[in-house]
């Protein structure tokens, strides 16, 4: 049986990771510098799949992933995954906590650990690293003192010490991922649609047009926000997660009655909501 290759935004030891070999331990991984590096991969067909942060609970959306699938890409969501993240405070092996001058990780990271930092190393430099699982591999080159937010995976791959475990200031910090593909997606029955659309002219009500159309379908919104159109100061693009697939009767007449109010219709994809993975 030919393994599914799956390109995730790597290097090795990231949540992103994590997220993938949850979603399918069998796959064959591509780590890929970044989220458009991912879509690249599964355009050219070199991987079958991508996984990408689009979403995190404390941080917010990833806005690299929403330009990417607004502007860049024709992958369709085929799924999403949504993991617990934990940070853990890891360093070389003999490296004393209450010695360390320098701290390495992601911004994102170093923002999720912001109050354990400033109680427990006040004194601390922090710099930031192109992901968690970097900063954890370049542990041994940067000798003594130094320490790196990451998760345990990447505490096992680069034989880094456990000096402290789940760090972050908020339990219930969770990252969303999205797996994209080329293909649609079937109807499971438990399913969500995720959308953007823009109006070239601006008027009172448009936007409160479509926000109608949804609830005289009876269409539970999960998610509403906006990105700059890159066009002009103050024009936005909308996007909207809601309940429902593609195929269904009422998503169906709901998007046949936007396409006569937006200037722009595009769908990202329908797919199987997640349940939060362990």
């Amino acid at each position: 049986m030919v393994k599914q290759k799956i390109a995730y935004l790597g290097p090795a030891g990231t949540f992103a990771e994590q997220a993938t070999i949850t979603y399918n331990p069998n796959s064959e991984l591509l780590p890929r510098p970044s989220i458009p590096a991912v879509a690249q991969a599964v355009e050219a067909e070199e991987a079958d799949e991508g996984v990408v942060p689009i979403e995190n609970s404390l941080q917010g959306s990833v806005t690299f992933t929403l330009d990417l699938l607004i502007h860049d890409s024709t992958l369709l969501i085929r799924n999403e995954l949504v993991l617990p993240v934990h940070h853990n405070l890891l360093s070389a092996p003999g490296t004393s906590s209450d010695r360390i001058i320098v701290i390495y990780s992601h911004p994102q990271a170093l923002a999720q650990c912001r109050e354990y930092l400033l109680k427990r190393h006040p004194n601390a430099d922090l710099v930031a690293s192109l992901s968690t699982a970097g900063a954890v591999e370049e542990l041994e080159r940067h000798g003594d003192n130094t320490a790196a937010i990451g998760n345990l995976r990447a505490a096992k791959l680069y034989g880094a010490e456990i000096l402290e475990r789940n760090i972050e200031d908020n339990s219930n910090n969770v990252t969303r991922f999205v797996v994209l593909g080329k293909t649609r997606q079937e109807k499971t029955g438990n399913d969500k649609t995720s959308i953007c659309f823009w109006f070239d002219t601006d008027s009172p009500g448009l936007l409160f047009s479509i926000m109608q159309t949804f609830a005289e379908l009876d269409i539970n919104l999960a998610k509403v926000e906006s990105r700059p159109t890159r066009e002009s100061l103050g024009r936005y693009i909308f996007l909207i997660d809601f309940d429902g697939h593609r195929e269904d009767k009422k998503v169906k007449k709901a998007l046949a009655k936007m396409e006569s109010q937006v200037s722009i219709l595009k769908v990202f994809g329908s797919y199987p909501k997640a349940t939060t993975l362990a």
